[in-house]
């Protein structure tokens, strides 16, 4: 949809841009004590050394979780393979030389060697009973990784560079993988199992045409909703919050009943006020009533497309709630607070 829309007796809807906070909720479930964890690393003997100097398990995080030293409810095993050479070749990149009239008048050639590598990383999650909760691949030697060297004007030195500084240059590559598949791994793990706080920004259509009669009171609604969602913390719960929003949320009801013709005015009048009303209800944790207003929206006849979208997210917070045995997304986190199965009131966490 167009961000303004003009006809003579029409209303034209401008986007305005709202940010709220809240935290995202794990999708997998496990059992709702578990709360802390622990790493452990292994990797091959020719890598132990040089993993022994980079320290990856203190890369892991899970947001919300409270990380231990030794016995967390779960374990993360993760096992770190080789970084395996399988080709090496010679490249070539040919330039050409310009004068000032952008003539060409010569041409230089540069080498370089490409060297094709594979990587292999898994990681398991066990709880502290034993019980294996999953297996993840972080790095598959299905999936062929290039290197390559700096460019020389000799090919004889591009060709030996390899063989030089193969120890070096493996040393590198398996750091730069080892540090990529921990962070992809904390950020599955966080998507799956933790509490990450999330600032979200949304829009709300509002009209935009001051010869409107509207205008002025959607300037005010809009208003109320931009300050009391910035206000907003995923930290505490949203009883205040959908107080300040009450006005509004009265406001674009009234709308709804007050314009109830068929008139393309009315029902983009009508269109703003489901719409508003279901954004507002997204990050109030209330999904039945976004859901009313998806289902407003698509009887409306107007601009229905956006009705699907707003079905599909009520759907998936209504899951995610239930998921959880929640019914919000806003609430503090203290991980200090979590203990481990076996840890004693006097363990400090790492």
């Amino acid at each position: 949809m167009a961000a303004t829309v003009s006809a003579q007796r029409n209303v034209d809807l401008d986007k305005f841009s709202i940010s709220a906070q809240y935290r995202a909720l794990p999708q997998i479930q496990i059992d709702t004590t578990y709360r802390t964890f622990n790493v452990e690393i292994e990797t091959t003997r020719l890598m132990q050394p040089l993993l022994n100097t980079i320290s990856p398990e203190k890369s892991v995080w899970i947001d919300g979780w409270r990380k231990l030293d030794r016995d967390g409810h779960i374990r993360i095993k993760i096992r770190f393979e080789d970084i395996l050479p399988e080709s090496v070749s010679t490249k070539e990149r040919i330039e050409t030389i310009k004068n000032r009239n952008g003539q060409i008048t010569g041409t230089r050639t540069y080498y370089s060697q490409e060297v094709i590598y594979t990587f292999q990383a898994n990681a398991i999650l066990e709880d502290y009973r034993g019980m294996n909760l999953e297996e993840r691949m972080l790095a598959n030697r299905n999936n062929k990784m290039v290197y390559r060297s700096p460019e020389f004007a000799i090919k004889t030195v591009a060709d030996g560079y390899f063989a030089l500084n193969s120890i070096s240059i493996a040393q590198d590559l398996f750091r730069r993988n080892v540090q990529n598949a921990v962070n992809n791994l904390s950020n599955q793990l966080t998507r799956d199992y933790g509490y990450q706080t999330v600032t979200s920004t949304d829009i709300l259509w509002i009209v935009g045409s001051r010869k409107d009669a509207e205008y002025d009171d959607h300037r005010k609604a809009f208003q109320i909703v931009s300050d009391a969602f910035f206000r907003m913390s995923a930290d505490k719960p949203t009883d205040e919050i959908r107080e300040m929003l009450q006005p509004a949320i009265d406001y674009f009801n009234k709308i709804k009943r007050v314009y109830n013709g068929k008139s393309k005015r009315e029902r983009k009048l009508r269109y703003a006020s489901y719409y508003n009303l279901a954004v507002i209800y997204y990050y109030l944790d209330d999904p039945m009533a976004m859901m009313n207003e998806a289902k407003g929206l698509r009887l409306n006849d107007y601009d229905t497309g956006d009705a699907t979208g707003f079905e599909h997210s009520a759907t998936n917070l209504k899951n995610v709630l239930q998921i959880n045995n929640m019914n919000t997304r806003h609430f503090p986190i203290d991980i200090t607070k979590f203990k481990g199965p076996y840890e004693r009131t006097d363990v400090t966490s790492k």
